[in-house]
């Protein structure tokens, strides 16, 4: 782990929904002779009786969209902080646990998690100062814990326990970073999962807080300057209800220690010339350079640079034109190392003076590939990370652009590139799969050779799975690459309980990974299948644009043809299908659901973009324009946004699939109205008997920092939902 990264990313997408793909990552091991198997049968009267739900009142709203007026009943639904939403989610929560409490063998998928999750799980080490540091969770801790090794001694010790930053878990430990010589540290908490966070500054030895906390601060990373101060970034913090934010003008500011925090310096953002919805700054490894990105959308981000050896050195611009990504990975003195897709949709480095670091002047020093290009730096070399239809292969180059080797990786997955300091001789890296556990390598630079530094604690036999990729064609014609994994052995019958997962937005690639959940599933015979769509990374700039704006519906046509190809193909069928996703994935769902309710019998979309009218009008959602366009930009856009907008688009008379929608009573990214209106659409046009419930996690936010007890019980919620309404009386 690299905590002051020097490498200063795009913020575009990364902001927006990283990290909330709703695939789990943790590992967990899977049991091997006493596995338990759903035993399939059609559902009995029980399981498809009609729910009653509790009465969701409706308003006279109507807003006017060029010459189309459109409803919104259910307006009111976006206070989320009022008395009688607040009554709504109780009344709703209610109806909800009832139905999932007669599930009979729920506690039974619960107990399990919590047998599997329950091992140690400790990261990758990272030097700062004198100390060694790693992460470490002994098994069913809520949070990470961070553990400390002096240089030379065999103690160890806790240095934060985020497990007691909160009495229930829900305050978690967002970022931490240090001072160039260690001895200070900074880090960032997140309270009941909110995105606003406050940053405490601790002495490193005494671990005593050296000023009061930095408050209301978001969307942010902490760079150091030295030994100094740090810089940050955030909005203005809004007064109640989270419409009332300005998110269109994100500022960096530099805290210099032991000033207050209203004195703190606003280095870019303070001017309408400056007006942007994400300012990102990072300081490179020397110290030489402060490097400043800023975006309004995903099309791409602006880049600057500031010399830090220079008193009152001006902004010096890289680039400006927001259409393309850029940033800065490495330097040396004034050369800079810049990764960008700028006339090269799949990513290369390029090398500039920093007197003059115009497009113009750059030179290739790793050049565009037909790979995505994701590269990482540390021991004094560049490691050039690629993806090959999702699957990674890393190579190793030094710092005149010369491949120095390929690292030989044990099987097709996904392995984090090797990254570090300048000066470490052993850098480390991961690798998984969707059946393989996190393993993490230890790598000698200049030998090229890699170890096993740590294996998984997880008692799972990938020998007992396989993960299949195949390619199926989309209604267009479009070649998609979709990984299959399941138990060896499985019967192709058309009855394996499915869940198909994905995501298709913010140029974010789904890449193999093992995870806790996803291996329950698999043991209780269940396939997990991810197809890689458009609208993610996967293959560059040009396969996110052709998922983008009015070509959005190849998401969902890329989604209903992968569904269409397991049902082919004999994995599954419609009456053992579920489709899942979360964030940009739950709009997929809730599209997928509304246009193709035929298609699966369990729909399951977790904090949703749901009203595709509305969406820019919340607080985090007004920067999403690029992906998704706004119903104000055009009469074409509109009418485009109203055909998939799933609020839109819940018919009267129409039998949709049993649903659990899932969110967080203070999500301020995805906000919860999306999910609570959709609810309520769903719940009054619903013709048929199943039955079409949300459970909003109260005390939660988007996903980050989610406590593991409640991890736990919310995948046992999900997963016994999904067996019930397949017809599963019982697990064997």
């Amino acid at each position: 782990m690299k905590n002051n990264n020097t490498s200063i990313m795009p913020i575009t997408g990364i902001l927006l929904f990283s990290g909330l793909l709703f695939s789990c990552s943790q590992e967990s091991p899977v049991p091997q002779a006493d596995t338990q198997t759903a035993q399939v049968k059609p559902a009995t009267d029980n399981q498809i009786k009609k729910v009653a739900y509790p009465k969701t009142k409706q308003s006279d709203t109507v807003d006017q969209y060029f010459d189309q007026k459109v409803a919104d009943p259910y307006r009111w639904l976006e206070d989320d902080r009022s008395l009688e939403t607040g009554e709504w989610v109780k009344a709703q929560n209610e109806v909800t646990f009832d139905y999932l409490n007669n599930i009979p063998y729920r506690d039974t998928i619960k107990k399990r998690l919590e047998t599997l999750w329950n091992y140690e799980k400790v990261g990758s080490p990272f030097k700062e100062g004198e100390y060694t540091y790693f992460y470490k969770n002994d098994g069913l801790q809520n949070q990470y814990v961070v553990y400390r090794q002096k240089d030379g001694s065999q103690d160890v010790e806790i240095f934060l326990d985020p497990n007691k930053f909160s009495e229930d878990g829900t305050t978690s430990l967002a970022q931490l970073s240090f001072s160039k010589n260690g001895n200070i540290a900074a880090y960032s908490i997140s309270e009941g999962g909110s995105d606003w966070r406050k940053i405490i500054i601790i002495d490193v030895k005494s671990k005593t807080m050296l000023e009061p906390p930095l408050k209301d601060i978001k969307f942010s990373a902490i760079s150091w300057k030295g030994n100094e101060g740090f810089y940050y970034s955030s909005y203005d913090k809004p007064d109640g209800s989270e419409l009332s934010a300005k998110t269109d003008q994100h500022k960096l500011y530099y805290h210099k220690l032991g000033e207050a925090q209203q004195d703190d310096q606003v280095i870019y953002g303070s001017i309408a010339e400056q007006k942007n919805r994400y300012v990102s700054g990072r300081v490179t490894e020397d110290d030489r350079f402060l490097v400043i990105s800023t975006a309004n959308s995903t099309s791409g981000n602006a880049l600057y640079i500031q010399d830090l050896t220079k008193e009152k050195a001006p902004l010096v611009t890289i680039l400006d034109n927001q259409i393309s990504d850029a940033y800065v990975i490495e330097n040396v003195e004034n050369k800079l190392y810049i990764v960008t897709n700028k006339d090269a949709p799949n990513q290369k480095i390029v090398t500039v003076d920093a007197s003059n670091p115009i497009p113009e002047n750059w030179q290739d020093f790793i050049a565009e590939s037909e790979n995505v290009l994701s590269p990482s730096t540390g021991g004094g070399y560049f490691f050039a990370r690629y993806m090959v239809d999702a699957i990674s292969k890393i190579y190793q180059y030094d710092y005149s652009g010369k491949k120095i080797r390929e690292i030989t990786l044990p099987d097709a997955g996904t392995a984090s590139a090797p990254s570090g300091k300048k000066d470490d001789k052993v850098l480390y890296y991961s690798f998984t799969n969707y059946k393989t556990p996190s393993t993490i390598f230890q790598y000698d630079v200049n030998k090229g050779e890699s170890s096993v530094y740590r294996k998984s604690g997880a008692q799972f036999n990938s020998d007992d799975f396989v993960s299949k990729q195949v390619f199926y064609t989309s209604k267009d014609g479009t070649k998609v690459p979709m990984l299959i994994t399941h138990k060896k052995g499985i019967k192709l019958n058309g009855k394996n309980p499915t869940i198909l997962y994905g995501y298709g937005g913010f140029n974010v690639s789904l890449t193999p990974s093992f995870s806790i959940p996803n291996a329950v599933w698999m043991e209780y015979g269940g396939v997990y299948a991810v197809p890689n769509i458009r609208g993610g990374g996967e293959y560059g700039k040009k396969w996110h644009k052709a998922g983008t704006q009015l070509q959005k519906q190849n998401v969902f046509d890329d989604f209903i043809a992968a569904a269409e190809y397991l049902i082919n193909e004999k994995y599954t069928s419609s009456d053992y299908l579920a489709v899942r996703g979360g964030s940009n994935g739950g709009l997929l769902v809730g599209a997928v659901m509304t246009q193709r309710p035929d298609l699966m019998k369990v729909a399951l979309p977790a904090v949703g973009v749901l009203d595709m009218l509305r969406y820019h009008e919340f607080t985090a959602g007004a920067g999403w324009a690029y992906d998704y366009g706004t119903a104000d930009q055009s009469k074409e856009m509109f009418d485009y946004l109203m055909s998939y907008s799933p609020l839109h688009n819940v018919k009267e008379n129409t039998q949709y699939p049993a649903t659990l929608i899932t969110t967080g009573d203070h999500d301020d990214r995805v906000v919860p109205a999306h999910s609570f209106k959709f609810a309520a659409e769903l719940q009054a046009k619903q013709s048929g008997n199943a039955p079409t419930l949300i459970r909003i996690e109260t005390n939660a936010g988007h996903g980050a920092g989610t406590p593991i007890s409640k991890s736990i019980e919310q995948y046992a919620d999900i997963f016994g939902f999904t067996l019930f309404n397949m017809g599963v009386e019982s697990l064997k």
